[in-house]
């Protein structure tokens, strides 16, 4: 079997070779027998075309270094998919102004400078104001020196939410809207150019395509969106209904791309450690159903991510008809692996089973015990990807890796 229908076979329920082994890079260090040079540029941390549009990596990550990477899994007999996230736009008559508040300044921090972003829409102006704060080290992704709409780098360094009261969120329908011509058509050719990749390599394509609850507390701040789901439902109620529309548009083009093979959405903020089942039932599953609807109708599978809370609301993405699920983590998460198995063995495909903190803990036996345990209870089910949750990152030793791809082997 090649990757892809290694994957696939996780998907379907059916047995496969062996139990597939991913990752996700988000700053792995590339071991220097597995490097290459792009435009004559040494490529030394790894990434993936998930964190377009989302992050300022400290080099270009091209479509050329998205392949090698899948390329260097291969070589080492592991399995890879390649990402690709589609993009969103803006109003025409939108427009913004930067400017930077010196530490000490009015509005300003005591310690850090404030970057400070105004927009001007049809539905009025907003306000976005961020400390800058720093980098965070060799590998890990840069603060960039504005304030884009989308950055996880602006949440907990805010000063001032792009959403900081109710009357703000009419203005983000001119801000978060469906992807351009322009960026239809580039969306087009690099699918193109990744299918042509796929088929030759088999390897699975999965697009970025919503953000759900993410992009709530992206333009509300964590506290802020919280407190106006209770204070003010009927204004996030609208926020969430305007993040859903161009979710919706933005899953469309990528189901209607020739090449893709599965679509996700982005949760990382929508678990437990934010939302009551309630309120994830009454604004995460409505939409989510309708964009799982919208992929199956053609023929594509449906991804989401959620790393913590996922013995309470697993089910409930597997109700809203998620075909896999990002992750089963027993490290942060603490699931129980035999209570995923149960729960949703037989609904979905679960990914993880293992974590990256284990990895760097230095600890063979610890790695090599986690990774059988995984396999052992949940390899049995034909519908596990062994991966360690959630990425691998600057500070993932090489070694590590190495002792969790032997210890997968030997699960053969």
């Amino acid at each position: 079997m090649n990757s892809k229908q290694r994957i696939q076979a996780a998907l379907d329920g059916t047995p496969a070779d062996h139990v597939p082994l991913t990752t996700w890079c988000f700053g792995l260090r590339a071991p220097d027998h597995l490097r290459w040079k792009t435009d004559g540029r040494p490529v030394t941390h790894w990434y993936t075309r998930r964190l377009e549009h989302l992050h300022a990596l400290p080099h270009p990550w091209e479509l050329e270094d998205e392949f090698r990477r899948a390329e260097a899994w291969l070589s080492l007999g592991l399995d890879d998919v390649l990402d690709i996230s589609v993009p969103w736009a803006h109003h025409p008559e939108v427009t913004w102004t930067d400017s930077t508040l010196p530490p000490g300044a009015p509005g300003s921090d005591d310690r850090y400078p404030v970057m400070v972003r105004e927009y001007r829409t049809p539905s009025g102006s907003l306000r976005h104001a961020v400390r800058r704060t720093g980098d965070e080290g060799e590998g890990w992704p840069l603060q960039p020196d504005c304030v884009p709409l989308i950055e996880d780098y602006n949440i907990p360094r805010a000063v001032e939410q792009a959403v900081s009261s109710p009357a703000d969120v009419e203005a983000i329908k001119h801000l978060f809207v469906p992807p351009d011509a322009q960026q239809r058509a580039q969306f087009a050719e690099r699918m193109a150019a990744m299918k042509a990749v796929a088929d030759d390599k088999g390897l699975f394509v999965q697009a970025w395509t919503a953000f759900g609850m993410d992009a709530v507390v992206w333009f509300a701040g964590t506290e802020g969106a919280i407190m106006m789901s209770f204070d003010a439902p009927e204004a996030f109620a609208r926020l969430v209904d305007l993040i859903a529309a161009t979710d919706y548009a933005r899953t469309e083009l990528a189901v209607t791309t020739s090449g893709v093979d599965m679509v996700c959405q982005r949760g990382w903020y929508s678990s437990t450690d934010l939302w009551s089942p309630d309120l994830f039932d009454r604004y995460v599953s409505p939409h989510l159903r309708e964009l799982t609807a919208l992929a199956h109708r053609h023929g594509k599978k449906f991804g989401y991510v959620m790393t913590t809370g996922v013995e309470i609301l697993g089910p409930r993405l597997a109700d809203a008809g998620v075909d896999l699920l990002y992750f089963v983590d027993p490290v942060q998460d603490g699931i129980a692996l035999e209570k995923a198995r149960d729960l949703l063995g037989e609904r979905m495909t679960m990914v993880g089973g293992t974590n990256a903190l284990t990895l760097a803990s230095g600890d063979p036996a610890r790695i090599r015990d986690e990774v059988r345990r995984a396999v052992d209870v949940l390899g049995p089910t034909n519908r596990f990807i062994l991966h360690p949750v959630d990425s691998l990152f600057p500070d993932t030793p090489w070694d590590g890796v190495e002792q969790m791809i032997a210890a997968w082997r030997e699960c053969w």
